[in-house]
């Protein structure tokens, strides 16, 4: 329905041409910002329905005080990979699991295998590029998640949070305790869950919007040979160039493996275009625009620098493999 309104908005009353770069643009950028905008205010209705009923903070402390054995990471990694996420859409969530305390790292886990692996990428890699490299590419992306995951929770972050995330879980503890001493009834919480819910969305709106904005520019304006060009030479700074090239793009797994499809009938090693494909959907410019607001940017920076070094590792481990 959104893509449908999207469709109707850009090319039927604007009257653009469906097949420009102003139309392509306009149209990404209107149905992204409405489709993450609607799922972030619901998610975090639900999230905090979770947080006012749910004992998050008894599944924080457990998760803190037991010995997982990295079962924590590699539950949360899976879990990314089994929800339909792009990197800017898993940001909600991942608002979520901050603001209910649960830890950091184990909330990176998540975020790093969102965007790399869903069901219907993996459907359609498993068409272009055979069952192996399928199964050798979600079970890359899973222990990217985990191994991305523990050491970045072993480094201490949180307090390179924002200030606003901290508020929110300040507010949020205040709220819950607040609601059970009074034995609030769940329509009497409701309104002040969507209330919450709705100061979210306000919080992060520009950051949505600059980011898809982004998005909107490299999707309608890069030329489709560009990456072609500078990534076809089996070269040892192949790998890295296409992580660094991929970067500025913003696209969701699925729909970047028809490209990584061409990528790889054009001449470009599987994993110089698999590396590739994972920064783009993992390590997008739009998807650190709106980790601004929930992160210092030293804390994107080490985000960003331990996941393009795992991704470029993959990368040059799959040209050597495959």
């Amino acid at each position: 329905m959104i893509q449908k309104l999207a469709d109707w908005i850009v090319f039927s009353l604007f009257g653009i041409d469906a097949t420009s770069h102003l139309g392509k643009a306009l149209n990404f950028f209107l149905y992204d910002t409405t489709k993450i905008l609607i799922l972030l205010f619901f998610i975090s209705i639900i999230m905090g329905i979770i947080n006012a009923y749910f004992p998050i903070e008894r599944l924080r402390n457990y998760l803190l005080s037991k010995k997982m054995y990295g079962l924590d990471y590699l539950l949360a990694s899976i879990f990314g990979a089994i929800t339909p996420f792009c990197s800017c859409s898993s940001i909600p969530l991942f608002i979520g699991f901050v603001k209910g305390g649960i830890p950091l790292g184990v909330t990176f886990a998540y975020l790093i295998t969102s965007p790399l692996v869903n069901e219907v990428a993996v459907a359609m890699f498993i068409g272009s590029f055979g069952l192996k490299i399928t199964a050798i590419y979600v079970a890359s992306g899973i222990l990217l998640g985990v191994v991305g995951g523990f050491i970045l929770g072993k480094m201490n972050l949180r307090p390179l949070l924002s200030d606003w995330v901290k508020q929110i879980q300040i507010d949020q503890n205040a709220e819950t305790q607040q609601f059970e001493a009074e034995n609030t009834s769940f329509l009497e919480r409701l309104p002040s869950i969507v209330n919450d819910a709705w100061k979210i969305v306000k919080g992060v709106i520009i950051y949505v919007i600059i980011g898809i904005a982004i998005g909107a520019v490299m999707h309608g304006y890069v030329p489709e040979g560009f990456f072609q060009e500078y990534l076809a030479a089996n070269k040892w700074y192949a790998v890295p160039a296409a992580v660094i090239l991929a970067v500025p793009m913003y696209a969701n797994a699925a729909a970047i493996v028809p490209v990584i499809d061409v990528f790889v009938a054009k001449g470009i090693p599987l994993g110089t275009a698999i590396a590739f494909m994972m920064a783009v959907v993992g390590l997008s410019l739009p998807e650190a625009t709106l980790l601004k607001k929930v992160m210092t940017l030293k804390l994107i920076g080490i985000f960003f620098g331990v996941i393009t070094l795992f991704i470029i590792i993959s990368g040059i481990f799959f040209n050597i493999i495959l």
